[in-house]
């Protein structure tokens, strides 16, 4: 039952029961029953305008989708894995990849070398700037395996 039909029953119900308007609680009573007959209405009005945008929105994303396949030509599909081989082509199998959480959102932060001989990174979830001391990575030499 939608909240229309529940106000026009209560506004039976108090027609039912003769309700004397010219006493207060029966002013009172009805009017409780006209504003919330007037919300009601206006509750439907917003869903029904709501109904209307969404099929409209959906027509637009409809044809956006419409109009990207004309421009791009290619579905969103071919883009993941064309964006998956740019990434495998621009890393390369032999350059390290680093990692780093951080400190404020404790987010993930990926990153190459390139970045760490800069000796900063910025975490792009939050904006937090990270620094590195690489210095004392340099100075230190892997030791030899001992046989």
């Amino acid at each position: 039952m939608e909240i229309t039909e529940k106000v026009a029953y209560l506004k039976g119900l108090a027609e039912g029961m003769e309700l004397d308007t010219g006493k207060k609680e029966g002013k009172l009573l009805s009017a409780i029953i006209d504003v919330l007959e007037d919300i009601a209405l206006e509750l439907q009005d917003i869903q029904d305008e709501q109904a209307e945008l969404a099929e409209g929105l959906d027509a637009v994303s409809d044809d956006l989708e419409d109009v990207e396949d004309a421009v791009f030509g290619e579905d969103e599909d071919d883009e993941d894995d064309e964006e998956d081989e740019y990434y495998e082509d621009d890393l390369g199998e032999d350059e390290d990849c680093y990692a780093t959480t951080c400190p404020t959102c404790e987010e993930t932060i990926y990153f190459d070398e390139s970045v760490l001989e800069d000796g900063e990174v910025i975490c792009p979830n939050c904006g937090e700037k990270l620094e590195f001391d690489t210095s004392s990575l340099e100075e230190e030499e892997p030791e030899a395996p001992q046989e």
